[in-house]
């Protein structure tokens, strides 16, 4: 699953932890899980140190890289 956020101008705590659960509901179903960001939203998840867990990716293209391998 990839979530294209490229087009978003601003991302809330709500925002997050509705990410957060989606991610771990792919991860207990062994689904891949990424995240696209512009450099905005890139820059929250980030701050909050969820990059690495959410797969953020800076790209549509570098995401389906990531699930393929």
């Amino acid at each position: 699953m990839i979530i294209d956020l490229t087009k978003i101008d601003f991302l809330d705590s709500s925002g997050l932890g509705a990410l957060v659960q989606t991610a771990k509901e792919c991860k207990k179903f062994k689904l891949g899980f990424s995240v696209v960001g512009n450099s905005r939203v890139a820059q929250t998840i980030k701050l909050v140190r969820l990059g690495e867990f959410l797969n953020l990716k800076s790209s549509l293209e570098d995401a389906l890289i990531y699930l393929k391998n």
